[in-house]
Formats: structure tokens, sequence, C-alpha cells
């Protein structure tokens, strides 16, 4: 059965730092997971940040849209997989107009693939729940939809990290469900 870490917080909160370093720990063979479609420069320039901050020898995929589909490919090649991060993805499939049942079961196909690897899994999220509610449709189906799926992964996770100012706070530990 497939471990599954998740890691959320606010915008800048140490969460992929913090995922980096969680995956050190247990194994040098990681697939990290980059669900982020860069749109301008100054997203390439920081794509570009985060992979420096990576072990060179880290296998690094690009997916956007169908990770479940990854992670199935994934299985023997590795000891730890990072998603990061699930926020990423959501906004990827929302700008596709695929609607909330889709974008839902995408990410319980996620957690079912996870359930039966034989890899650790670190999921990276941000924590959209503790801001104002956004003024426009699509920002507040962005929020609702984060926030079930947070929901989902927290809820079949064995470990729950809170990030805060770069400190990660222990929410969960032991056991999933």
């Amino acid at each position: 059965m497939g471990r599954l870490i998740f890691i959320t917080g606010g915008a800048r909160s140490g969460k992929s730092a913090y995922a980096v370093e969680l995956a050190k720990g247990i194994s040098q063979e990681v697939t990290f997971i980059a669900t982020c479609i860069p749109k301008d420069q100054e997203m390439k320039e920081r794509i570009e940040l985060h992979r420096k901050e990576r072990p060179s020898n880290w296998k690094t995929i690009e997916e956007g849209k169908d990770v479940a589909s990854i992670l199935l490919e994934t299985e023997p090649l590795c000891k730890v997989v990072i998603i990061d991060c699930l926020t990423f993805l959501i906004s990827n499939l929302l700008l596709m107009n695929k609607d909330e049942d889709y974008i839902k079961d995408g990410i319980l196909r996620i957690v079912d693939v996870i359930s039966h690897a034989k890899y650790t899994t670190i999921v990276v999220s941000n924590e959209v729940g503790f801001g104002i509610v956004p003024k426009n449709r699509l920002g507040r189906r962005f929020r609702d939809i984060v926030g079930i799926a947070n929901q989902i992964i927290a809820r079949s996770s064995h470990q729950v990290y809170l990030m805060i100012s770069g400190i990660p706070i222990k929410l969960k530990e032991g056991g999933n469900g």
C-alpha cells in the first residue's frame, strides 16, 4: 500500500522546499511531477529556480492534466513521487472547461493509484480557504474545488503538514482515512 504525505499552506510558505527535504530523507530515487503549465516568462523563471533546488539525479515529469496516468507508469522506477502542485493541476483543468465532477474524479483516481503503489507520494497544494471570497465565479469555483480536493487528499493521507512561514506543523500522523 502506498504511503501518502500531504503538504498544504499559503503561497510562498515553504511547501515545495519541505516536500523536497522530506523526499531526500526517504530516498534518492525520486520522480518529481510538475503540474504547472507556464504561461509567461516570470512563471518560466520560477519553474527554473524550483528545478535548480532539486537534486539533478531526480527524474522530472511535466504533466498538467493527467497525473494518475503518470503515476501508473512510475511504479517500479522510484521510491518517492512528489506531485507539485495540486492547485496548478486544478487550475489547468478549470481553464480547459472541465467541471467539478471531472476534477473530483481525477483526484479520486490519483488517490486510488497511490493507495496501490509501492512508493511514497508527497502531494503539495495551496490552502486557499483562508482568504477572502473571490469576487468572480471562476475564482469561487477554483477555491471550492481546491478545498474539496484538499479534503480528499488529506483524508487519504498518512501524514498531513500545514506550512506557515516555512515551519511545518503536523496535523495528522499515522494511518489514512
